[in-house]
């Protein structure tokens, strides 16, 4: 694997000061974003990888047969009615109700979803991608249900790992595997393309154990109404949107957010956060103490090793 020239100071005592006591300050990212050089036995073609260095995510469709793709549905709905009270930590509810929002940990829950995780459709492509060895950071489910499903506000997720999980630079990707049809009607993800050039430094001290009201409702660590206003109309806004076993790969920088669900239709996506072991995580950057191991893997020591062949339910 070619690898990109690395940037200086890479393991820097903080590259991307945030959660500043005055205004949010934006500065220009100080990483790649394309860790390979492009060759012909990449697992994405050219124009993917110059699509997703140069707009800061890539949608890649018909990637799993019928039978896996049933096999993804009908896992997660299980896993969505293990929830409801005295549910463990790592299932997040709805605002106000019982209804799950969030399954963290998810390859812990399911061994399908494990085999998910380490697939070379998803693994093989984040560990070109990143131009490293990778590891989970973070895996869980998203659902959206029909009516009531609530929004989920923009931000930049590497803001939040690297202020509250210690994660020291821009070297991280998620794939975000469809479970239903996302449509832009029923709360599909919404992206800035070119966002990720620019990191937003947000203003405000992070509160104790903010993670426990950030994952229903986030509102540390966000850009201000202004900034991305200003953002969307310099870049523009895109919609994720495909069928069922559609995967959005996008990097750890880039502003996204999605939209409440009024429709009869839910939404369900699969998330896996690939971090590449080069970047383990260190002591939080703006917080007292880091997050929860559901919320942020720390044993960088587990690498993936990505798999072949189809998924099956064994």
């Amino acid at each position: 694997m070619n690898i990109t020239s690395k940037p200086e100071d890479f393991h820097a005592a903080d590259a991307y000061r945030t959660r500043l006591p005055g205004e949010e300050r934006l500065t220009p990212r100080r990483d790649p974003v394309l860790w390979s050089d492009w060759t012909g036995d990449a697992p994405i073609t050219r124009q993917e990888a110059a699509h997703y260095e140069e707009k800061g995510y890539l949608i890649r469709r018909n990637l799993f047969s019928d039978a896996e793709l049933r096999l993804l549905i009908d896992t997660s709905l299980r896993l969505r009615g293990a929830g409801g009270p005295g549910a463990p930590a790592d299932f997040v509810t709805e605002p106000g109700t019982d209804a799950v929002r969030t399954v963290f940990r998810l390859d812990t829950h399911s061994p399908v979803f494990a085999r998910l995780a380490a697939d070379k459709r998803l693994a093989g492509v984040a560990r070109f991608l990143l131009g490293d060895e990778v590891c989970l950071h973070q895996s869980r489910l998203n659902y959206k249900p029909g009516f009531t499903g609530k929004e989920f506000y923009w931000h930049s997720d590497f803001e939040t790992w690297h202020a509250e999980d210690g994660m020291p630079r821009m070297r991280a990707v998620s794939a975000s595997v469809l479970l239903t049809d996302n449509s832009p009607l029923n709360g599909a993800l919404m992206l800035v393309p070119g966002s990720h050039k620019t990191f937003v430094a947000c203003r405000g001290e992070t509160p104790k154990d903010n993670h426990k009201t950030s994952l229903q409702k986030q509102e540390v660590g966000v850009p201000g109404r202004d900034t991305i206003a200003r953002m969307v109309a310099e870049n523009g806004l895109d919609a994720a949107t495909g069928p069922a076993g559609t995967v959005v790969f996008f990097d750890c920088n880039t502003l996204h957010g999605s939209n409440g669900n009024i429709t009869p239709d839910p939404r369900s996506n699969a998330f896996f956060v690939f971090n590449a072991v080069s970047n383990a995580l260190v002591a939080p950057f703006a917080a007292d103490d880091p997050r929860p191991g559901h919320l942020a893997n720390r044993d960088g020591a587990r690498t993936i090793v990505p798999q072949g062949g189809r998924l099956t339910g064994a």
